[in-house]
């Protein structure tokens, strides 16, 4: 027989008698998820301030700035010209079947530079520099955080904001450009290698045909807004490894969360991008 329980509060019920607590949804309470958003912008817009301020005061990191120049640009350069060649070839081989269908295989060399161009290479450069670059930075930003390294820079009388996240910003805002100019470069290649082996054609021919009527605005808008690509891969992943907490689950949460989020924002802001651009650069 069970029996009652005295407690500060009164005479308690049986264990058999208590009822259990209700189950909480695995997803939170609306209210929560959505304070958490809130909570995620705030916390970024805090951590791009302490950013930019640290980035436009003396001294200048610039030994950091060019380690990571390299980590960022040179070692990213293989696997985005790999990325841009596998679109030249896709596009050569679809565009050609489908122009061929409608009589409109002379555009073959058109519709491969202005896809790729335009909007497959700085996309497709993007998500490879964010899975790459965002991943490693997520990570080795969250391994010294829970290791307790930050802290030490900052007890040096180091800015880890000037030293640790500037740097790895500026390094893909300046490199992501470049990063898409090769992989467009690569994708227009291979396109033209892909013809040249059903329908054989200098490679001059093809450029000359592929820019035909082209101009700067439809191309240079269309590169130089993966600075803003950039800019959100770097954020983002700064952000999310210089706040992590919880050891080596945060460590692999971090550069989980750097990736999926980075990628995300950079999709969404293609989507603006892409209509600011046909207004502006009509």
């Amino acid at each position: 027989m069970s029996e009652t329980r005295l407690t500060a509060e009164g005479i308690r019920p049986p264990k058999s008698a208590e009822k259990p607590a209700p189950a909480q949804p695995w997803f939170g309470s609306p209210v929560g998820f959505v304070n958490s958003i809130f909570e995620w912008f705030g916390g970024m817009g805090v951590f791009f301030w302490q950013v930019l301020r640290a980035a436009v005061t003396p001294p200048y990191e610039w030994r950091e700035l060019i380690r990571q120049m390299d980590e960022v640009g040179s070692k990213s350069l293989p696997l985005v010209s790999m990325a841009g060649a596998a679109i030249g070839v896709v596009l050569s081989m679809e565009a050609s079947s489908s122009l061929t269908r409608f009589g409109a295989k002379a555009l073959l060399p058109s519709a491969i530079v202005y896809s790729v161009v335009q909007e497959m290479g700085p996309i497709i450069t993007s998500l490879v520099v964010s899975g790459r670059v965002g991943a490693g930075i997520g990570a080795e930003l969250a391994s010294m955080k829970v290791t307790e390294q930050i802290d030490a820079i900052e007890a040096s009388a180091l800015n880890p904001y000037r030293l640790l996240a500037a740097t790895r910003i500026l390094a893909c805002i300046l490199f992501l450009p470049l990063l898409t100019v090769s992989a467009d470069a690569c994708g227009v290649f291979m396109g033209w290698l892909t013809q040249t082996v059903s329908d054989p054609v200098s490679l001059r021919q093809f450029i000359d045909s592929g820019f035909k009527g082209a101009t700067f605005n439809d191309f240079l808008p269309a590169t130089f807004k993966t600075v803003v690509f950039g800019l959100i891969i770097g954020m983002i992943a700064c952000y999310q490894g210089m706040k992590t907490q919880g050891g080596a689950a945060g460590v692999g949460r971090a550069a989980t969360e750097s990736v999926v989020l980075s990628s995300l924002f950079v999709i969404l802001a293609d989507v603006v991008l892409v209509k600011f651009i046909l207004v502006f650069f009509p």
